[in-house]
């Protein structure tokens, strides 16, 4: 788990970082709807687990954004070389546990590493994480029962600066299959023009995901 802290003295969001550190609810966080046509088909087609597919994309997404990637730590702030996932898990008495996953690996390795940890997960059933293991981690979610225009997300006290991403059902809307994916950062480290590119990085590995897919086809 490689980090580096940054020079706070060269850092160009100095100011920035020093007003929204200060704040009560220093968060920004943001809802899109991702195309998720041909992913979806694909997904189904091949008989994938569809959450774990997404999960590793916007794994992936989010570590291409080095704002993503960095933490706040004692006002000082360190960036990580790749952050890990760490996703809820729901189990049979409608509770829920926490699996974490590392996705720097191919697609094909992933799957059946990521559905080998969520049962193991499923076995210790818990949400308890020691602080010191979940520096490096996007916390990542999924409400399947329901497609939504906004999400509030219960944060801690004092904030940390983990993004959060989350995504609802997916619908159909003008012939495209359509996914509701939020985004929730600190805002003394992420402005609007990182989120964006998180789903602008979230959009072409989608779409290089989509490609792999009917290149194996051919």
């Amino acid at each position: 788990m490689g980090y580096r802290y940054l020079d706070m003295d060269s850092y160009k969001r100095k100011s920035h970082f020093a007003y929204f550190n200060s704040l009560a609810y220093p968060y920004v966080g943001i809802t899109v709807n991702v195309d998720m046509l041909g992913l979806v088909k694909s997904v189904k087609a091949n008989r994938l687990p569809l959450f774990l597919t997404v999960c590793y994309l916007v794994g992936k997404a989010a570590n291409e954004v080095p704002e993503f990637r960095q933490r706040i730590e004692q006002d000082k702030i360190i960036e990580f070389d790749h952050c890990r996932t760490s996703h809820t898990v729901a189990l049979e008495d409608g509770t829920y546990c926490y699996c974490t996953l590392d996705g720097d690996m191919s697609f094909a390795d992933f799957i059946p590493y990521a559905v080998k940890e969520q049962e193991e997960a499923k076995r210790r059933r818990t949400i308890e994480e020691e602080k010191e293991d979940t520096r490096d981690l996007f916390f990542i979610s999924t409400v399947p029962w329901v497609s939504y225009t906004s999400l509030i997300q219960p944060v801690p006290m004092p904030a940390d600066s983990n993004p959060r991403i989350t995504w609802g059902k997916y619908f159909f809307m003008d012939n495209k299959t359509l996914l509701p994916v939020t985004v929730l950062c600190h805002h003394a480290l992420v402005d609007g023009i990182h989120i964006a590119g998180f789903y602008q990085s979230l959009e072409g590995q989608i779409l290089e995901m989509e490609k792999r897919f009917k290149d194996v086809s051919v």
